[in-house]
């Protein structure tokens, strides 16, 4: 089984747990190549600076200044760099000039032949031909327990929301947001954690999930769980009101 991975050069948590990933992969599948986009906080349309503002000012001075060093870090030794472990692991990129959904992007991705696509962290919407392209699907990580928490950063939502348990959920891409069939779904409790913390432990934890439906698909014996939209809720970058009540509730960055 042939897999490209689809995802964004995450410079703060990716890359260990995509290491793992590729450390883990079963027996007879193999991530033959990967499109790793800029990171794009805010969306696409605004300058690198008009982002850190935004960000110093919803998230605040401590968070700005150590998500700032961690950046810088990554940017220039690259400890953790997703490209870097790709490279690593003999992964090739594919360079995209255009969105993922243009024809000359498809016919990028096309020449790789990919039995199944797997979206992790990835920034754009994905349209029905990208979908299709593969024989086997296309797979997304969403770091919660569809329906619930569609949408944007959902480890913060969820201790914003003092919930007392959230997970992971790998299903199938459609045209919607978060809405296709959930193929692998694994819960566990938050306790004390910091979002932090959540984000790496629910990363890792995800990994493992797609893992598991990697496995599920190969063998060709699965059933899915409906990603109701009646239950479902959605959220997306949250507001500097959002941060205090955030922080109101008990809950920590880190």
């Amino acid at each position: 089984m042939k897999i490209i991975i689809i995802t964004q050069d995450d410079p703060f948590f990716l890359g260990d747990t995509l290491e793992f990933l590729l450390k883990n992969l079963p027996s007879g599948v193999e991530i033959t190549a990967a499109i790793v986009a800029d990171v794009s906080p805010f969306g696409k349309k605004e300058s690198f600076t008009r982002k850190a503002y935004k960000t110093f000012k919803i998230f605040g001075l401590a968070f700005f200044l150590r998500y700032s060093i961690k950046f810088i870090v990554n940017k220039f030794f690259k400890p953790n760099s997703v490209k870097r472990v790709l490279d690593k692991n003999n992964v090739k990129l594919i360079n995209l000039n255009e969105s993922i959904n243009s024809q000359e992007s498809l016919k990028k991705i096309n020449n790789f032949n990919p039995d199944l696509l797997i979206s992790i962290a990835g920034n754009e919407i994905f349209k029905r031909n990208l979908i299709n392209l593969a024989p086997m699907g296309c797979l997304n990580l969403h770091t919660a327990l569809l329906p619930k928490y569609r949408g944007l950063m959902p480890t913060f939502w969820v201790l914003r929301n003092r919930e007392k348990e959230t997970g992971v959920s790998v299903f199938f891409v459609d045209e919607g947001i978060d809405s296709g069939p959930i193929l692998v779904q694994k819960r566990f409790k938050i306790n004390n954690m910091s979002q932090q913390q959540l984000i790496k432990f629910s990363k890792r934890i995800g990994m493992e999930a797609i893992i598991e439906a990697i496995k599920l698909i190969k063998d060709g014996d699965y059933n899915l769980i409906e990603n109701n939209s009646n239950n479902a809720s959605y959220f997306s970058f949250p507001t500097r009101s959002d941060v205090i009540k955030f922080k109101k509730n008990g809950a920590k960055f880190f």
